[in-house]
């Protein structure tokens, strides 16, 4: 008997019983906070969006071939992040429609390494000796197929 008084004397302890009359709201200094919070939040996040889309669209200017000169470099400006490398003077064409150029270079056609390129506009630099950096990828015909990051013009 003593225990079950024990117990109810522990629950009673435990147990409290709140107050309904005072007011459940929240206070309005923390609803406008958590406002001013939600709405820096969005500001923040819009101009971060704005500046990174003007930095993405000034790096594609409008490049002529004449403005091209020796030692020039286009694409990425991270080489570290492209494993191969190969040098040649460019010309177009692929091989059985694997790649759009091909960079000649000594030893003949064997020696011909294709390219293509999404971020370097490669046509501008036709006829040119260059030298690029970018990443091999499995052929069919190709001896070497690569998608060029960047090229640095040599001639």
């Amino acid at each position: 008997m003593e225990d079950k008084l024990e117990k109810k004397n522990t629950e009673e302890q435990l147990v409290r019983k709140f107050d309904s009359s005072k007011n459940s709201s929240p206070k309005p200094k923390i609803i406008i906070l958590v406002l001013v919070v939600g709405v820096l939040g969005v500001l923040s996040g819009v101009l971060i969006a704005k500046g990174t889309a003007l930095q993405s669209i000034t790096s594609f200017e409008k490049i002529e071939a004449e403005d091209i000169n020796k030692g020039a470099k286009l694409g990425s400006g991270d080489i570290s992040i492209f494993k191969d490398t190969a040098e040649g003077v460019l010309k177009e064409g692929g091989i059985d429609s694997e790649g759009q150029y091909h960079l000649e270079r000594p030893g003949g056609k064997t020696q011909f390494v294709y390219l293509t390129s999404s971020i370097v506009d490669l046509s501008l630099l036709v006829d040119r000796k260059i030298k690029v950096w970018g990443e091999t990828f499995a052929s069919e015909k190709a001896g070497w197929l690569m998608d060029v990051g960047r090229v640095e013009v040599l001639e």
